[in-house]
């Protein structure tokens, strides 16, 4: 039986304006199993899952759970949680972490502020190696599951300090999927390879466009929008393009494109439907997701 990873890579399926928009991440440490829904289906306690969830909606802030490679027995929480909130915004990106013994602790957190980029000095800076995040979690879709858990194995037995697995970035279809921060640039059909690059040129603060499906920051016409501008002058610094403008509504949007340096661009991104009908998901009817297709980009300065 043919998987949805498997159709969407053989019926060539874009990877640009594909990537979930969500300018700031809270991530937290839940080892052990996952559910389709994990966070009302882990070892989390599900009253506080609802709860961030509903905190949560409608301030820009996604909220995922992570787990460190490896074998996910049945176990006891953790005393201690690991936790990351990171924005990622140009010239803007951040990553603040702790560790909490109580998740509840969370719904106390500013969710507004957090999703507008203001951390107001909370928890630590992280300064470790870019966070390098895997969907894994086979109970949404079984590609997430057979394609992700051994790229986030290898890239951790390369010795990949910033690797974690984590529940659900978007995008089955293009598994194994890759979300890197503080940058917020998704990636999809990764490979250890592919990922390794990323990460290095994340460290010099650059990014590589090769498989990449969009920076989280914007949506998803502006996402193929700045990876068309990067395509089209090689920029490769991750703060030196941000989204200043986006106009009009599908299936035609005019999205102009800043540059640190002054120049600027108006990219027109028209959203169509990508055929022939595939499965957005394992076990899922055939569709035509959307695709974000770019026919111009005009230098307006």
């Amino acid at each position: 039986m043919s998987t949805c990873a498997t159709a969407s890579r053989l019926l060539t399926e874009p990877l640009a304006g594909t990537a979930v928009t969500a300018p700031t991440w809270l991530l937290i440490e839940q080892p052990g199993p996952w559910g389709a829904k994990a966070l009302t289906g882990s070892r989390l306690d599900p009253a506080v899952g609802r709860a961030l969830e509903q905190a949560a909606a409608g301030t820009d802030v996604r909220v995922a759970l992570i787990r460190r490679p490896g074998r996910h027995a049945d176990c006891r929480p953790p005393a201690g949680r690991r936790i990351f909130v990171a924005h990622t915004a140009p010239g803007r990106s951040w990553i603040r972490t702790t560790e909490l013994d109580d998740p509840a602790r969370l719904l106390d957190l500013d969710f507004a502020a957090l999703g507008a980029g203001h951390h107001g000095g909370l928890w630590e800076p992280y300064t470790g190696d870019p966070l390098a995040l895997v969907c894994t979690n086979g109970k949404r879709d079984r590609c997430c599951a057979l394609l992700g858990r051994p790229l986030a194995a290898e890239l951790t037995a390369a010795g990949g300090t910033g690797v974690w697995e984590v529940t659900h970035i978007g995008g089955h279809r293009f598994a194994p999927t890759l979300f890197v921060l503080p940058f917020g640039y998704a990636y999809g059909r990764a490979t250890a390879h592919g990922v390794k690059e990323v990460l290095e040129a994340a460290r010099e603060g650059h990014v590589v466009t090769a498989n990449c499906r969009g920076r989280s920051a914007w949506d998803r016409p502006a996402q193929a929008a700045e990876l068309a501008v990067r395509a089209l002058t090689g920029e490769t610094d991750a703060d030196a393009l941000t989204v200043a403008a986006t106009t009009g509504s599908a299936p035609r949007h005019e999205v102009t494109v800043a540059h640190a340096d002054g120049r600027s661009w108006r990219v027109l991104v028209e959203r169509g439907a990508a055929e022939p009908p595939r499965p957005e998901s394992c076990g899922r009817a055939l569709g035509s997701p959307a695709r974000m297709d770019v026919v111009a980009v005009v230098p307006l300065s």
